[in-house]
């Protein structure tokens, strides 16, 4: 499967839940309140375990950006740390850079947060990286580039945080438009949104 492109309110409602932390998306859910299509609003079968386990999956790839084998290649690191596998799996797929730069607020989405590492304008210890996929390390340092400082979409999702980052394995410093990973993000800390046990247990069939 390639990397979804089409609207992504279609996805979310597909899925009830704005999946992507767009606001218009957030909207659109508050009008439309069931899945797109012709028969969106008529009465639906109890969906089958394995029909619930894969949506849970592709609810998964799609709000993380993924293409199915690299989804399934983070799912068999995880299984091969210790520990539960769905846990160590979210906690993998949030120490992604491209996750880290819109947890930190540089972007107001996933995506978003994609293309300003594909387009090289952050750094990692003083570094270019432009890799989103790349696993930060606790004491990693990101940093917007100087030369990327003056980029309107950095600037007004930063302008967007109030107070100081919410996220305790975080740490934002707004001046500098640097942030550091302070540690691995606790399992209470993790997106509740997802249920992981449904996509362990796909994946062990």
């Amino acid at each position: 499967m390639a990397r979804y492109t089409g609207p992504k309110a279609k996805i979310a409602r597909k899925f009830g839940e704005n999946i992507f932390g767009n606001e218009k998306i957030s909207k659109i859910l508050e009008r439309k309140n069931y899945p797109p299509g012709q028969h969106g609003q008529s009465r639906r079968r109890r969906p089958s375990n394995y029909a619930m386990q894969l949506r849970e999956k592709q609810k998964m790839k799609y709000a993380y950006g993924l293409l199915e084998r690299q989804f399934r290649n983070f799912f068999e690191k995880a299984e091969k740390m210790k520990g539960e596998t769905g846990v160590n799996l979210l906690q993998l797929l949030e120490c992604r850079l491209d996750n880290v730069v819109y947890r930190l607020g540089f972007a107001n989405t996933r995506s978003s947060a994609r293309q300003l590492v594909n387009h090289r304008h952050l750094t990692v210890n003083g570094k270019i990286v432009n890799i989103p996929s790349y696993v930060l390390k606790v004491g990693d340092v990101v940093q917007v580039r100087d030369k990327s400082r003056k980029l309107t979409v950095i600037h007004d999702s930063v302008k967007r945080i109030r107070g100081d980052l919410d996220i305790p394995w975080l740490k934002l410093d707004k001046g500098s438009l640097s942030g550091s990973f302070e540690q691995i993000p606790e399992r209470e800390h993790l997106d509740s949104m997802f249920n992981v046990q449904l996509v362990v247990e796909l994946y062990s069939k």
